[in-house]
């Protein structure tokens, strides 16, 4: 992990974690056992975070509907989930209009689905810090 990036202790962690579950159980596995696997490696790092956290979705400032991010950790890093061969482009759009959609700064978008571990760090270009606001 750089270390200039904006919370990379937290991101390399998880990274570090999902290496170490994708190292134990390899791919070919749903999700939601990937999901399983990855709390149990957070929990082991002492992390804070929230499984399937339901979060709001805004359209001109009403809400109109939820949707679950698949782990808020730390409070502030958006990680999404897949268990596919390929990441596409379609999912990386997926990941960054949760984190607008959000209002999170940084997240992750990690695939158990392939041979080796995927991940991307995604960055937040519409992010609006509350206390600057």
């Amino acid at each position: 992990m750089i270390e200039k990036y904006k919370y990379s202790d937290i991101t390399g962690k998880i990274i570090g974690g999902a290496m170490e579950v994708h190292k134990e159980l390899g791919n070919g596995f749903q999700e939601v056992i990937y999901q399983r696997a990855l709390a149990m490696e957070l929990g082991l790092q002492n992390m804070a975070f929230s499984r399937e956290h339901e979060m709001p979705v805004f359209y001109r400032k009403e809400q109109i509907g939820t949707r679950r991010v698949d782990f808020l950790v730390e409070y502030i890093i958006s990680v999404e989930i897949k268990a596919i061969t390929i990441l596409e482009d379609v999912h990386m759009a997926q990941a960054i209009n949760y984190l607008e959609a959000y209002n999170l700064e940084i997240g992750l978008l990690i695939n158990f689905g392939s041979k080796s571990l995927q991940f991307k760090r995604l960055i937040n270009s519409k992010f609006k810090n509350q206390i600057e606001s």
